[in-house]
């Protein structure tokens, strides 16, 4: 009984989702969320990048017996640099789910 009760509750969660209001709100929430994750990723990948950058600016300096380099000349940059690339990433995605759901609703109402 249980089981079944549970069955009929998914089938109902599902039947609701498949109304095109339902439907269009679920698609929209999923394009906002994929813009967010390749939003963390390009700014995390630039600031990985710099990291690297200054891991390897260090290991010349202590191998030529120079001074360490400021890790603020690498990381400051990288992070406006980020912020920059990873906004336009991730709203270059936002932008073309949220056009692709206007289009899918115009071309249903036809």
């Amino acid at each position: 009984m249980l089981v079944r009760a549970l069955r009929s509750s998914i089938a109902d969660r599902i039947a609701a989702a498949r109304e095109p209001r339902a439907a269009a709100r679920l698609a929209r929430a999923l394009w906002v969320g994929w813009a967010l994750i390749v939003w963390n990723v390009a700014f995390d990948q630039v600031i990985v990048r710099a990291g690297r950058d200054y891991i390897a600016a260090a290991g010349r300096a202590s191998v030529s017996h120079a001074a360490r380099p400021n890790m603020d000349a690498f990381m400051r940059p990288a992070v406006s640099r980020g912020l920059w690339i990873a906004s336009a990433s991730g709203g270059l995605v936002l932008l073309i789910g949220l056009a692709s759901l206007r289009a899918a609703r115009r071309a249903a109402h036809r």
